[in-house]
């Protein structure tokens, strides 16, 4: 069995539903796990900011969402009866969708689980659609609820981890006999829910997760994740010309490219995996017969070690600075429960005597800094942030045991007059990462990349 996951931008017109159809098509138990069409997740957030403001965006936001997919449906559901159905369907969902948003708008409040049951709608609406366009080309299929077939996780609304153990149970149960009968069962992606019923949702790119929970839970022999890209590349190919494509990875150095900013795959993919060894494949929709990128165990070390150079402008240096915090006892602790209970991740800690630097999203950098203020006095002197930061990683299998390999980057990037900031090596492996001011991001990349490849 193989579980596909079919990406948002797989999935926006007549043309890549039709794409679709033929990679399920090509053999038997393949279970697809889907994400929103095209766009429709950024309706969805567009629409919740709008009915917080005012009550009479919800019909306008409905009925762009609306046409969106009934658009696709007219185009691919040539069989009236089963398109009749798919849309009555979806029409179901949209009420539902429409009656969560005059909430938000009446009571101008918004909680974390509501902002994610109404984002899940993206989903909810894809697998609805693609299970009529199969029905439709004879392939009997049926749309499938992630909080409905016991997609369990914990109750962290915007990065929840899946109760594997939990959802293997659901799912013999839910759905096994789908697949036993000879239909394509059509997962949500995105979203799982409490065992509550609450619904939570993975984070952005959160269907890759997803996918990889379903993998886990059904058995699979291999994960194939269908993107419009040819998989992982030696560096963002709109920065350095010249990028590569890369063959093959091994868990870990795709785990660490991802979650410093390679945004092919969420960095969370492989945990449900690498245990199992259970391949991961990345592939192009538009290019089906092409290589990708294959993620697994016995991935090789390359010649020149480095297989890829990566980026993230998205972070904030947070800096905790006192004259004995590195030595008191459990004060890690007390700021990372402090932010913890907040919802904020942190990317990366790096500690000296006189400060605790903590690599945190930008997006949350305010909130961290009036966080971390409230425990400001004894050992903790001031608290300040910094935003112009950009992070660099440099990931390959080796990296670590080979002589000289960090000298090389450097060296590369002080050749370009670039300073950096901060630097961490040794927590990983197969990767060392290092801090440059934002605006040197792009000439630290090429510098690099050229050095290596």
């Amino acid at each position: 069995m193989k579980v596909l996951k079919i990406g948002g931008n797989c999935l926006k017109d007549m043309d890549s539903f039709h794409r679709v159809i033929s990679i399920i098509c090509q053999e038997k138990e393949q279970v697809p796990v889907v994400s929103a069409v095209h766009g429709v997740t950024t309706q969805l957030k567009t629409g919740i900011q709008k009915a917080l403001y005012t009550e009479k965006s919800v019909p306008k936001v409905i009925a762009q969402v609306r046409e969106t997919h009934e658009k696709i449906a007219e185009e691919t559901i040539d069989d009236e009866r089963i398109k009749a159905r798919t849309l009555k369907s979806m029409e179901m969902r949209l009420d539902k969708l429409e009656r969560l948003l005059y909430g938000i708008a009446y009571t101008e409040e918004l909680s974390q689980n509501v902002r994610s049951t109404i984002l899940s709608y993206g989903e909810r609406l894809s697998a609805v659609l693609l299970a009529g366009i199969l029905s439709a080309n004879g392939h009997e299929a049926v749309e499938m609820e992630s909080d409905k077939i016991g997609l369990f996780t914990d109750d962290f609304p915007n990065s929840a981890t899946a109760n594997i153990p939990k959802v293997k149970e659901n799912f013999k149960l839910s759905v096994l006999p789908v697949i036993e009968q000879g239909k394509i069962p059509i997962i949500t992606g995105y979203f799982g829910c409490t065992e509550e019923g609450k619904i939570t949702t993975f984070g952005s790119n959160g269907t890759d997760y997803s996918a990889a929970v379903v993998a886990n839970a059904l058995g699979a022999d291999s994960l194939i994740i269908w993107k419009d890209v040819d998989g992982f590349m030696t560096s963002d190919p709109k920065v350095v010309k010249g990028a590569k494509s890369i063959q093959e990875l091994s868990y870990f150095e795709a785990a660490e490219l991802s979650y410093f900013g390679a945004h092919i795959l969420h960095p969370r993919t492989v945990e449900p995996l690498a245990d199992l060894g259970v391949p991961i494949y990345i592939k192009n929709i538009y290019e089906p017969e092409g290589k990708g990128t294959k993620i697994h165990a016995e991935a090789p070390m390359l010649e020149n070690v480095v297989k890829s150079v990566t980026s993230n402008e998205h972070i904030s240096v947070l800096r905790i600075s006192g004259a004995g915090v590195g030595y008191k006892p459990g004060i890690i602790s007390d700021i990372g429960n402090e932010l913890s209970d907040m919802g904020i991740n942190i990317y990366s800690i790096i500690t000296s005597q006189t400060c605790i630097n903590l690599l945190i999203d930008k997006q949350d950098s305010k909130r961290s800094l009036d966080a971390i203020k409230k425990l400001a006095g004894d050992v903790i002197s001031s608290v300040t942030l910094d935003e112009d930061f950009a992070l660099i990683a440099v990931v390959g299998k080796g990296l670590l045991k080979t002589k000289g390999l960090a000298a090389k980057a450097f060296s590369a990037v002080a050749d370009e007059d670039i300073n950096v900031e901060m630097l961490s090596g040794g927590a990983s492996k197969v990767a060392y990462y290092f801090i440059v001011k934002e605006a040197d991001v792009d000439r630290a990349l090429r510098a690099i990349h050229s050095e290596f490849f």
